[in-house]
């Protein structure tokens, strides 16, 4: 049985590394740039629902551009950081790296990532998936080296779970897979709904 195509709205290689890890490779991969500055007053829910959905969109503007399958699937998704409402960025320097780790160090977090999956112009079947991590306190020394690593730079919240900051991490309620980029269970459900069963 044929199955739809399957293109990626993310330039992640953390999201594609875990959906190899469900034996799903993406036929194209597109990542279309949006301003993904949170609106006043937007909670982290609704701002990761936003975010997933306009990167499909955008996505799929740039398939339909270059001719692609109307029937193919398009995948995106977003990962928030938070601290009670506030919508931590995604860490451009060493100064917001360090300034987010100030924020989370000794506390409990929440990390939402939205998924949002439609074939061509239907309306997308949104998931959204919850974790919660509690980082250890951390001393001026560990955040100042973490920093400087650059490995925190680029990702929500300043740090990367599945990297060196993994060694800051006194505990977690909720999807591991979903904390790094991309929750399993539900992206594998959503593309198995939609007539792509993940390792087949």
């Amino acid at each position: 049985m044929s199955r739809p195509l399957l293109v990626l709205a993310s330039a992640s290689p953390r999201r594609r590394d875990l959906l190899a890890q469900i034996a799903v490779t993406p036929d194209r991969v597109l990542a279309p740039a949006i301003d993904e500055t949170p609106k006043k007053a937007e909670l982290p829910r609704a701002y990761a629902i936003r975010m997933a959905g306009g990167k499909r969109a955008a996505a799929l503007g740039a398939w339909r551009a270059e001719g692609g399958d109307a029937g193919a699937l398009i995948l995106a998704a977003d990962t928030v950081v938070a601290c009670g409402r506030r919508i931590l960025p995604k860490a451009e320097n060493e100064r917001e790296v360090r300034d987010c780790l100030a924020l989370l160090s000794g506390r409990r977090h929440q990390v939402m990532t939205a998924i949002a999956l439609a074939a061509g112009g239907n309306m997308p079947a949104v998931r959204v998936v919850l974790a919660r991590v509690t980082l250890k306190r951390l001393s001026d020394r560990e955040i100042a080296a973490y920093a400087a690593s650059g490995e925190g730079i680029g990702k929500a919240g300043g740090y990367a779970i599945q990297g060196r900051a993994g060694a800051f991490v006194k505990a977690i309620n909720g999807s591991c897979s979903a904390i790094v980029g991309l929750p399993l269970l539900e992206t594998a459900a959503l593309l198995a709904a939609h007539g792509f069963p993940p390792g087949q």
